[in-house]
């Protein structure tokens, strides 16, 4: 199915979300759960300024979901599960999220994500699973593992997204362009653990998107690989003073950097000299650059563009 909807078209919200009772519900779990399964139009939920103190789960039964607050810096999601709490085993980390989308066609605009945890190990804020996934203007806030960007086939967009995180900050498998976000770094550590399928033409892809750190973390990489065929490209990027001239590392005690596809072409900033580059990564030439374009990277097997949303 081809995702169609475009939020301008839609002339009044399905539900509202207000934590002082002004609106339709006072949980954004209450709104999502109230909205028909599979529908044939998108539903538009808004939720007013407050700080939500809860677990959200948008089911893949709730496809064509459109999420809207008032505002970024005053439209709070947040819970503070962590690997430790959770205590669910080795996997707990896939459990610690604040907000999980399992539904394809899923737009979030506005919001701010976070998992309060702080530096308690694996914590994640936003795990997304669905695909054609937008996410606009939004703050994702964590430590360790905050951006869980998953799914084997799934492809997700965040545009002019504010992203914070210590250790592994961005992981998974998703086909995934972040597009104007500041990816902030909190300790030294890696922004990146892709562990994307083989095969897959694309991974991470990053356009013009700027990199800063608290002062703190001197010496972080760009990404290291998860898992073995891992894809990773910076493209006009503004490299911090923080990121370590190789640039990128290696899964301790693995060989994936055989595998591993982590590129950059033409960054700026104090970082992005890359003589000084791990061997094993590349500089795109300009043929290969001009390839990753919003719209060839997602248009997988329907043509999609958030561009046009």
């Amino acid at each position: 199915m081809i995702s169609c909807f475009n939020i301008v078209a839609i002339e009044k919200y399905d539900f509202i979300v207000a934590k002082d009772g002004s609106g339709n519900f006072t949980t954004v779990q209450a709104a999502i759960d109230a909205c028909k399964s599979f529908p044939d139009k998108p539903i538009l939920i808004f939720i007013k300024n407050g700080i939500y103190k809860e677990k959200v789960k948008v089911p893949s039964c709730n496809s064509f979901l459109i999420i809207k607050g008032e505002s970024t810096e005053k439209t709070i999601i947040t819970y503070d599960d962590s690997f430790n709490k959770i205590n669910r085993g080795r996997n707990s980390t896939f459990y610690t999220y604040t907000f999980l989308v399992e539904a394809n066609d899923f737009q979030l605009e506005n919001i701010t994500i976070e998992n309060s945890s702080g530096p308690v190990g694996q914590a994640v804020a936003l795990h997304v699973e669905g695909d054609r996934c937008i996410f606009r203007n939004c703050r994702i806030l964590g430590h360790q593992d905050t951006l869980y960007a998953a799914g084997e086939t799934s492809r997700q967009y965040f545009s002019d997204c504010y992203i914070e995180g210590a250790t592994d900050f961005i992981f998974g498998g998703s086909t995934a362009v972040f597009e104007r976000c500041t990816l902030h770094t909190l300790t030294n550590s890696c922004i990146t653990a892709a562990s994307t399928n083989k095969g897959k033409q694309f991974g991470y892809v990053f356009l013009n998107c700027k990199l800063t750190a608290e002062k703190v973390a001197t010496t972080a990489h760009l990404g290291r690989p998860w898992r073995d065929f891992a894809k990773v490209v910076f493209i006009h990027c503004e490299l911090g003073i923080h990121i370590a001239p190789a640039g990128w590392m290696n899964w301790d005690k693995t060989q994936r950097d055989k595998t591993a596809f982590f590129a950059e072409y033409e960054n700026t900033g104090a970082s992005s000299v890359t003589s000084s580059r791990v061997s094993w990564s590349k500089i795109l030439t300009d043929k290969e650059a001009k390839e990753y374009t919003v719209e060839n990277i997602l248009k997988g097997y329907d043509g999609w563009n958030p561009q046009k949303q």
